[in-house]
């Protein structure tokens, strides 16, 4: 089905329009000629550039702001994750390892013995219980097949029964980039790591569940909820291509997605074509993971894990955690890559969370950029959330127009943990250095990472300038960045991460009619507060007030024909 967009003109009001545009930052109202703005400012401009017969409307919002951008998301594995069959065990949704059994003991009792058990959002530090192996999960669900996602998408967890099924009692080597977890004698103990294994647990068993369309839809429409009216897909897998293609087509599609293919496929550096045209779907580069990540003690850090109670729950041996062993490829597997996506002039994006992954990121970015005659270059090429970066990374990543996407829910959700239960003070305090990553001169942007936090750029926002945890506390309070710049960061130059800032991320002529309706003005709330005391009242994608119910119907009476589903990837 086509894609409803309003075609009529008219202009748009609210309390205050806050365009992110340093020529003209405030207007009271928007004229909208189809899917474009062609004015800004008071009414009588407005209603000058599209005529006295065109519509005016009051949007009721407090203020009008530029849609926000998440510039590093997976919407549609997002939706595959937190939509049923998969049931959630997030923290955010079941807050101990007893809300997590009484999840697993619900699920038991209202299914067929025969299905399959697949369980997401597990976090051993947050829900204070080891992570389970098979002989743990052998006890709770017996000889019925079962698979427990890790939160941080780094690690997945299976029972006996599903090795029996996948034949793995002869146990198979460790993948290239991932690694099982082995009892003494070899065999798996029902733990696996990274891309590879996460990729080898989970793609058959979607292949078995219904079509994903629906489930993809449902996050979108979180993400509209939210604010966000554009989307990126950091592990997209080809296989999901008619997916994407669908809901992109559908009535009041909330969401424009920009992809970037995994590296893991066979097809990363080959171009790719969508009907549903640019504006609303493109392929834009190229992801690899650099490194692990710290909730399983896969994050290359050159300073150590602690030895806490923490650490021990989680599993995190700091012997051998951290370090250049938690790194995913040689520099020259890395190199391999670079050469072969650069020529073909894809944005490359490295997943880093250790100071030690960001260095070999930093150092394999350089040396291509010179290789292939790009330094100096507007190339944009990425570095996400960094969260161990020093000053002295963030300056150099700056000096090579190296783009830093930053990860506040990492603070947000695991402050307290970072300072003192995971890492000393003098590195957890200031994880996710988001004002060192400002003052670098950097092009600095703010991301969820979808599903492995909820949908909430404005939280994210509450959270960059207040440098508040979800428990209140304050860690680190010199890596506070200004109001502005934390909204810049989730508007324009989350557009300019995506390079789309020309179509998006400001309320400029010519651009994109996206918008998000607030319930307040963010300038005038306490920034500490922001994320409870401001809601998002609805979006606009293209001159379109989004009807979410519209697209939810139209997508559960779409061709619901099942895609063979997404290779599992880490979230992040």
């Amino acid at each position: 089905m086509e894609r409803e967009l309003a075609l009529s003109d008219f202009v748009l009001t609210a309390g205050t329009v806050i365009t992110m545009d340093g020529e003209r930052p405030r207007a009271d109202a928007v004229a909208v000629s189809g899917s474009r703005i062609v004015a800004v400012g008071s009414l009588a401009e407005c209603v000058s550039a599209v005529g006295p017969n065109a519509e005016v409307i009051d949007t009721g919002a407090r203020a009008l702001l530029p849609g926000f951008v998440e510039p590093h998301g997976h919407p549609f594995l997002g939706g595959v994750l937190t939509q049923p069959p998969i049931a959630q065990i997030t923290p955010w949704v079941a807050p101990t390892w007893d809300d997590v059994v009484a999840v697993f003991t619900a699920a038991i009792a209202a299914s067929d013995p025969s299905t399959p058990l697949v369980f997401n959002g597990f976090d051993a530090l947050l829900q204070g219980h080891a992570a389970p192996t098979a002989a743990d999960l052998d006890e709770i669900f017996g000889d019925r097949v079962a698979v427990v996602l890790d939160n941080s998408a780094h690690g997945i967890y299976f029972d006996t029964a599903l090795i029996e099924q996948y034949g793995w009692t002869d146990p198979p080597p460790d993948p290239e980039g991932g690694h099982y977890g082995r009892n003494p004698d070899g065999s798996l103990n029902g733990q696996g790591f990274e891309v590879p294994l996460l990729t080898a647990v989970m793609t058959p068993l979607i292949a078995g569940m219904p079509s994903p369309l629906t489930s993809g839809a449902g996050f979108f429409a979180a993400m509209s909820r939210a604010g966000y009216t554009t989307t990126s897909d950091m592990a997209y897998d080809p296989q999901t291509e008619h997916d994407y293609e669908t809901l992109a087509a559908t009535t009041s599609c909330p969401l424009r997605v920009n992809l970037w293919e995994m590296s893991t496929t066979d097809t990363y550096a080959e171009p790719v074509t969508f009907t549903a045209g640019e504006e609303m779907l493109r392929k834009a580069g190229v992801k690899l993971w650099t490194d692990g990540a710290v909730w399983v003690g896969s994050a290359a850090t050159s300073f150590p894990y602690l030895d806490t109670e923490a650490t021990r729950r989680a599993g995190i041996d700091p012997a051998t955690a951290g370090g250049t062993g938690s790194l995913n490829y040689t520099r020259s597997q890395v190199d391999a890559i670079l050469d072969r996506a650069a020529p073909a002039g894809w944005q490359m994006s490295f997943h880093a969370n250790g100071d030690l992954a960001v260095e070999l990121a930093l150092d394999a970015y350089e040396a291509a950029l010179a290789r292939h005659g790009l330094t100096g270059a507007d190339h944009r090429w990425r570095i996400e959330h960094l969260g161990g970066a020093t000053r002295a990374q963030m300056d150099r990543a700056a000096r090579s127009g190296v783009h830093v996407s930053m990860s506040p829910f990492q603070y947000y959700f695991w402050g307290e943990l970072l300072d003192g239960a995971i890492f000393d003070h003098e590195h957890g305090s200031r994880w996710q250095p988001t004002a060192d990553a400002l003052a670098s001169g950097a092009c600095v942007s703010l991301h969820n990472d979808g599903p492995v936090s909820p949908p909430s750029p404005l939280v994210n926002i509450q959270t960059v300038t207040s440098r508040r945890t979800r428990a209140g506390t304050v860690h680190g309070a010199d890596q506070a960045i200004p109001l502005d710049a934390a909204i810049r960061a989730q508007t324009i130059d989350a557009a300019r991460t995506l390079r789309r800032d020309h179509l998006i991320g400001s309320i400029e002529v010519g651009k994109l009619a996206d918008f998000v309706e607030l319930s307040d003005d963010p300038y005038t709330v306490d920034p500490a507060t922001l994320g409870e005391a401001v809601r998002v009242n609805g979006t606009w994608v293209g001159g379109s007030r989004i009807d979410l119910d519209a697209f939810l119907a139209a997508v559960s009476n779409s061709d619901t024909t099942p895609s063979t589903g997404p290779r599992l990837g880490p979230c992040c």
